[in-house]
């Protein structure tokens, strides 16, 4: 993304966008170039915007080379390895080349994978106010608030929001033309004469056209830019009045001003959007959350704030995740607590999920990766995953008790039992994900989160279920009732005689006997 100085001209931009052009060209990993400028997105076009387009080859096409990677666990111990470069490395490495042109802010940025413009920034403020100038006096100070924040400790502190920006600019500079009406009566000029004489001077104005072999131009009228480049244009500017020509510095009055480039709505209100871009380091939801307790201290109530783009969505879809995750839980336990007939052992069959969160919290810590829209999907999966080694465990106890077994000998044979299952189908899962979590090929880097997370959560689950789920089942087993099978050994029988229950099952004594 280019922007230049407001009343840039066109050649003024397009000097600029090819010594961008010179950059990105020796590029090794570029599969093309597009460059546009003025392009109007919604709505008309500013010129002194400009858009270059950069395609990349597939991964696996790039030119490969030698470099160092730190290890996932040791991120001090640097390694070798023959890789081609990714897309984020490519963008770190243009970025400083482009930020340092000078008279143009010229950037790079990632188009959003999930959402939103492909222009957009990832953070996306909108401020909204009854009037434009409350809507200055909080922009100025939320840029200025914003621009403080910064990560790391003094002196090696420095900040994360990068080309912190708004689209609420009053700087346009314009020229304010005001026409001596009573003059201009005397000398016989009309209004209209002087408009249209502005307009095809300095604006242009199509007049006619000719036709030259088989192709048709346009003749537009216009004064060179040499000659429209200053105000003092307009003293070398005549119309034609009754006693004949008039110079048009007599019954106009010319006056530089500024004004805003564009007034912008937001939900019809009136809005300033605050855009930024991050660095690696630093989450999106670290940066809006900041940037909402910066609104709240230094905002006066009357001015709102919203979210838009990509900001918007992830806010979004990080609230409508969480929802989905409290809705899992709860619709297992009702389906648990329907199987089951109780209400009690739901709760210890749950009791896994938890463990598996922390499991694949520490595991996103370990390996540098973040909770997102990603991570945050495999933490639903893992509801579903992680619950059976506790249905396996409780299950089969229930039926030892209902054979006759008191409670802690039934929960531990069940966890004996059923501790080659449980490793079996967790293992098997682990191996399944596997490829995901390690993540190679082109888009591996957002699939890896989710991959971590689930196996991470998974490991970490199941070697802590067979411990936890046994304990908490003999807490929690006095408040449920287990009907005896028919034919089995009374209580008071096996508390006399112990083995009695083992003579009388069968299945029990087979077990006990391995």
């Amino acid at each position: 993304i280019v922007i230049a100085p407001e009343g840039a001209t066109l050649a003024y931009m397009d000097r600029y966008m090819r010594a961008i052009e010179a950059i990105l060209l020796p590029l090794p990993e570029r599969h093309g170039l597009f460059t546009a400028t003025g392009l109007g997105f919604g709505g008309p076009g500013q010129v002194t915007n400009g858009f270059v387009f950069v395609n990349l080859k597939p991964k696996g096409d790039r030119p490969r080379s030698w470099t160092k990677d730190p290890l996932p666990l040791l991120p001090m111990i640097q390694i070798p390895v023959y890789r081609a470069r990714s897309q984020q490395e490519i963008v770190q490495q243009l970025f400083p080349q482009l930020f340092s042109i000078p008279g143009v802010l010229a950037f790079v940025i990632n188009p959003p994978s999930l959402g939103g413009r492909f222009s957009s920034s990832p953070v996306e403020y909108v401020l909204e106010a009854d009037s434009y100038e409350d809507l200055q006096k909080a922009t100025g100070t939320m840029m200025a608030k914003a621009s403080q924040l910064t990560i790391g400790k003094p002196p090696n502190a420095f900040p994360y929001l990068i080309n912190l920006d708004t689209d609420l600019k009053l700087n346009k500079p314009q020229l304010e033309i005001t026409i001596d009406r009573d003059r201009a009566s005397a000398l016989g000029v009309s209004v209209t004469d002087i408009g249209t004489t502005l307009e095809t001077l300095l604006g242009g104005r199509e007049v006619t056209d000719f036709k030259r072999g088989t192709k048709q131009y346009h003749v537009i009228a216009q004064v060179p830019p040499s000659g429209r480049s200053t105000p003092d244009v307009i003293e070398g500017v005549y119309v034609r009045g009754n006693t004949g020509l008039v110079q048009l510095a007599n019954v106009v009055k010319v006056k530089e001003t500024v004004a805003p480039k564009e007034l912008k709505h937001y939900n019809r209100v009136r809005s300033a959007t605050i855009s930024a871009n991050l660095i690696p380091v630093v989450s999106l939801g670290q940066a809006l959350d900041e940037l909402d307790r910066v609104a709240k201290e230094n905002l006066p109530p009357t001015v709102r704030h919203e979210l838009g783009g990509q900001s918007k969505e992830f806010r979004e879809s990080s609230n409508s995740l969480y929802f989905l995750f409290l809705l899992a839980v709860i619709f297992i336990y009702l389906v648990l607590a329907a199987q089951f007939e109780s209400f009690v052992h739901p709760l210890t069959i749950l009791l896994s999920v938890p463990l598996a969160v922390v499991g694949a919290l520490i595991s996103l810590f370990v390996f540098g990766q973040s909770l997102n829209i990603f991570s945050q999907i495999g933490l639903i999966m893992l509801i579903g995953l992680v619950t059976k080694n506790s249905i396996l465990i409780v299950e089969y106890a229930n039926q030892l008790r209902a054979r006759g077994l008191e409670v802690t000998d039934a929960v531990a044979e069940a966890a004996k039992i059923r501790l080659r299952p449980i490793l079996m189908t967790s293992f098997a899962t682990v191996f399944g994900i596997l490829p995901i979590a390690i993540g190679f090929g082109a888009g591996a880097e957002s699939r890896r989160p989710l991959g971590i997370a689930v196996v991470g959560g998974l490991i970490f689950s199941t070697f802590l279920t067979l411990l936890l789920v046994p304990a908490v089942y003999t807490l929690l087993a006095r408040f449920s009732k287990i009907e005896k099978e028919m034919g089995d050994v009374p209580s008071e029988e096996i508390a006399a005689e112990p083995d009695a229950g083992k003579r009388r099952n069968p299945l029990v004594a087979a077990h006990s006997s391995e």
